[in-house]
């Protein structure tokens, strides 16, 4: 243990399907992970979901989302989508409302192969990383901007029902928007050690994306030791696939970000290993594994947890507390290697039997 004790104030919303059952098991780890930095967490069990929607009608009211901003450190969702509620306006409320409202601009999603088997391509490999270190070939971190383009839901529609239904979707990018994201990956890339941001958009098609490469070439002159790149958005899902290994960091927008993130995350075994981190410097941040509800696993003990686990590694490393956050990598990395997985990556465990294994090598980590 080092440093002084610390105390975190966490709010966690469980949420749907599968989400309670991974957070039940991921918790433990990660609290044992922080105690092993030195730190104490107080969790706080929000209702907001599906069930909590159907009884209530409330999906997450503003006196809520203005108690999260200021009295809790994090947030850390379980997963939101029910069958019973098919137009998800609860869980768009929730989570959309909360990247808005917060602002939370940088959607943070690492792509790291923890393990040659868990990649679907036949050329994965481990190879050595930028610090000399044994590390894996496929690691790069998207930077996806969280509050505009098309998921603001602007546009208008007319002749709904007839031959002639028109409905019409604006893309919104603002300057000063695009230009925080393009920074923060200008600045993480510098921070950690990464030689090459690629930015991705389809301004060959789309004149809005203009905007993306004026600034990111004026950004990337502040930089200059970085190196940078700028690929469509159908060319880097073509090279994602081919050669995955090349890429550092990816910056683009909020469609383009949704839909590579998840690409990346089964080059590396898929959505049960995927995190991410919605982030506002100085803010309250909120943190979710990307798999959904999954309701069909639902209730019968098979969920992966490992995605929630690595999603808390990167709260406790936005917490200041990079070694409880290592501490949980290196515990998924050990599970993984000794086959204790559930059956969406080969294994026969069961999600507790994921939890209590993770919380055993933390506890004898050093």
């Amino acid at each position: 243990m080092t440093g002084r004790r610390r105390h975190f104030s966490i709010a966690t919303i469980p949420g749907d399907g599968i989400g309670p059952e991974v957070l039940d098991a991921a918790l433990p780890a990660i609290d044992s992970a922080a105690a092993g930095n030195g730190a104490e967490i107080t969790w706080e069990r929000l209702p907001f979901g599906a069930d909590h929607y159907l009884a209530t009608g409330e999906t997450l009211p503003d006196e809520a989302i203005e108690r999260l901003q200021t009295t809790v450190d994090a947030i850390l969702v379980g997963a939101l989508g029910d069958p019973r509620i098919p137009t998800h306006e609860h869980a768009r409320d929730i989570l959309l409302g909360l990247r808005v409202k917060l602002d939370l601009y940088v959607n943070f999603r690492p792509c790291r192969l923890l393990h040659p088997d868990l990649c679907p391509l036949k050329t994965a490999s481990t190879s050595v990383d930028r610090l000399g270190q044994r590390g894996r070939a496929i690691d790069f971190t998207i930077f996806r901007e969280n509050t505009e383009g098309m998921y603001l839901g602007r546009g208008r529609s007319s002749g709904e029902g007839t031959a002639a239904e028109e409905r019409i979707a604006e893309e919104i990018h603002t300057a000063p928007k695009v230009d925080r994201i393009v920074r923060a990956a200008f600045e993480w890339a510098r921070a950690n050690g990464r030689r090459r941001i690629t930015m991705c958009d389809k301004s060959n098609a789309v004149p809005a994306h203009q905007l993306w490469q004026r600034l990111f070439t004026e950004i990337g002159l502040e930089y200059p030791e970085l190196e940078r790149e700028h690929r469509y958005v159908d060319a880097l899902a073509m090279e994602l696939v081919r050669t995955p290994e090349r890429f550092e960091i990816i910056v683009t927008n909020n469609l383009f970000g949704d839909i590579i993130s998840d690409l990346g995350a089964e080059l590396v075994g898929g959505l049960g290993l995927a995190p991410s981190a919605n982030l506002h410097p100085g803010r309250t941040g909120l943190f979710e594994p990307v798999h959904g509800s999954a309701p069909s696993l639902a209730g019968k003990g098979i969920a992966n947890p490992m995605a929630a686990v690595l999603t808390g590694a990167l709260m406790l490393q936005n917490l200041g507390l990079s070694e409880g956050a290592h501490r949980l990598v290196l515990a998924v990395e050990r599970a993984v290697a000794e086959g204790v997985t559930t059956p969406d990556i080969g294994g026969t465990s069961t999600t507790a039997d994921v939890g209590r294994f993770l919380v055993q090598q933390i506890a004898g980590s050093p």
